[in-house]
């Protein structure tokens, strides 16, 4: 027996946007959405009403590749058709017997779509069919997952785009906490490289015992003597060259890599490049160092968003004092300036949008697009919270521009650099440039992902010299997800100014391409309850919907009250 939801009655048929394969032409039916059945929950399962989707550029590598995609595991589209959505809210409408003490019917959720089960990627949207559908199931595949049930319980009086834009909001909260793992991993490898000569005596005051085994090459006698301390297997491999690294990784770790790898007084960027390769997933690695290397080193930036190894380091002589989050920031500096690298985008926005809006965040923003309507759209749209928050909003366009950007960067911080440099272009060779802009102490954020062993040639001289931050995140945690919804409810941040368009259920391939497109400047919001809104620019709602564009927000902006406006003509209609 179900609990029946007195909320909404359930239209039928039940409109969906399949996906069959590779490509636009296989989204759906020719060109059209297709019919199906409404479900029927068993006990352990919830019925569900998609309310709002937001399309995500990052959905464009599965259109691409279709089954091959890799969270789709070669799966054959034809037999078991995929479906796009990952950014969704939703209404319980019937609850199985077994959820009644968890759900309620009426209850709004948003969807966590990174879910892992037995540490396999099975998102909702990619393995799980996603939202780009009125009604769906929801069991097992999202309730039982490595980090519990992925849903977060949204209050009523959050707007169903709002809810729905937790998720991206989410992933550029992500970029600002703490992924890295920044202290010895316990029962670890560690690797300990020091030189045949050094001048100076080093401490390890604390976590060389949090290590399994201890790897060391030319390691002074004192550091040998702590070691040997700890009662851990203690190993010597002694005049290697880094043509006998990789031996070394495969006989101690598999060649998975090394937990943690400590390298004193480098000086070598071939060796830090060659060190740097065999640093495990989730692993640091920690340079001490009182001089400059001889060039920059060439730098996984891969690794660093999807992998999130850490490079740490200090000038001292206690090789601890480099690890923990206190010496390790990983959010913008207060009062300082701050650099968005390819910021015309959705997801780009939102990152300036959280620097304007954050509470003792960056005195100076940045913007740079190669698209000048794009950066006139993001300064126009947020013109009102940066003079709101008392802050400094500044476009810059590379390929109109007389002088590079590294130059106007330093020439507006009198030769400084920029305090954070957050680079939302997947591109090897900006993230590279990017790294050239940034002061010696700053935080450089690679947010957008390039595949694992794209290389930029960065020097890492800083990270031990000076503290400068080099972090990446992929995905969110429903942690995450939350912060942005509380932080929306106290009216520290307003997710909705990121909508530049919405459509209904007919229209969403065509909100697909028009993303893929990059059409309109931010993201576009589908309303699946509704069948026939046509896609339309939050700019083009004064001439198609007047009742509903005179509750926009100054500079265009989507409000509850225009949502609330949209669904109560359309429910007229």
């Amino acid at each position: 027996m179900t609990n029946h939801s007195e909320y909404k009655q359930v239209n039928t048929p039940n409109w969906t946007w399949n996906m069959y394969g590779p490509g636009l032409e296989n989204i759906g039916k020719d060109g059209h959405p297709e019919s199906i059945n409404v479900p029927t929950p068993n006990d352990d399962q919830l019925l569900v009403r998609v309310e709002a989707v937001g399309l995500c550029f990052s959905d464009v590598k599965l259109i691409k590749q279709g089954g091959s995609h890799p969270k789709l595991y070669n799966r054959d589209l034809k037999k078991e058709p995929g479906r796009l959505g990952h950014e969704a809210v939703l209404t319980i409408l019937e609850v199985g017997d077994k959820l009644q003490d968890q759900f309620s019917a009426g209850e709004r959720y948003a969807v966590q779509p990174d879910i892992y089960q037995n540490g396999m990627s099975t998102a909702y949207g990619y393995t799980i069919p996603g939202g780009l559908i009125q009604y769906h199931l929801i069991g097992k595949e999202m309730m039982e997952t490595d980090h519990g049930v992925c849903l977060l319980k949204v209050p009523e009086t959050m707007g169903i785009a709002e809810a729905a834009l937790l998720e991206p909001w989410g992933c550029v909260w992500a970029s600002y906490t703490q992924r890295r793992r920044l202290d010895p991993k316990d029962g670890g490898t560690l690797w300990l490289i020091g030189q045949p000569s050094l001048e100076r005596t080093y401490q390890f005051s604390k976590g060389l015992d949090a290590a399994g085994t201890i790897i060391l090459t030319d390691a002074p006698a004192e550091i040998k003597a702590l070691a040997e301390k700890t009662g851990k297997t203690v190993v010597e491999r002694n005049g290697l060259t880094v043509a006998d690294y990789d031996a070394l990784a495969k006989e101690f770790t598999d060649g998975k890599g090394f937990d943690d790898i400590v390298l004193l007084e480098p000086k070598s960027a071939e060796q830090v490049t060659e060190v740097a390769r065999l640093i495990a997933r989730r692993g640091t690695l920690n340079m001490i160092g009182t001089n400059k290397l001889d060039g920059p080193v060439n730098t996984d930036v891969g690794r660093l968003h999807y992998d999130y190894i850490a490079f740490i380091g200090n000038n001292g002589t206690d090789i601890s004092d480099s690890y923990g989050e206190a010496r390790n920031r990983c959010d913008l500096h207060k009062g300082g300036t701050a650099v968005f690298v390819g910021a015309g985008g959705p997801m780009g926005q939102m990152h300036v949008q959280r620097a304007i809006e954050m509470v003792n965040g960056p005195k100076r923003v940045i913007v740079t697009d190669i698209n000048d309507e794009r950066l006139e759209e993001v300064t126009s749209r947020l013109k009102p919270l940066t003079e709101a928050n008392g802050r400094e909003l500044l476009s810059f366009n590379p390929m109109t521009s007389d002088i590079a950007l590294t130059d106007y960067v330093m020439q507006l911080t009198d030769g400084a650099g920029a305090d954070d440099v957050v680079v939302c272009v997947p591109n090897g060779q900006i993230m590279e440039d990017s790294a050239k802009m940034s002061a010696p102490d700053g935080m450089l954020v690679f947010f957008a992902g390039v595949p694992n062993g794209t290389l930029a040639k960065i020097d890492l001289s800083s990270v031990y010299l000076n503290n400068m931050q080099l972090t990446g995140t992929s995905g969110l945690t429903i942690h995450d997800q939350t912060m942005v919804m509380e932080n929306t409810l106290a009216g520290n941040l307003a997710p909705a100014v990121c909508v530049a368009a919405i459509g209904g259920m007919n229209v969403a391939r065509d909100g697909i391409e028009a993303m893929m497109d990059s059409k309109y400047p931010g993201k576009i919001v589908i309303f699946p309850q509704i069948m026939d809104l046509p896609l339309m620019g939050l700019d083009e709602l004064q001439e198609k919907l007047p009742d509903v564009a005179k509750h926009l927000g100054s500079g265009n902006v989507w409000t509850k009250e225009a949502e609330k406006a949209l669904l109560k003509h359309f429910e007229a209609a």
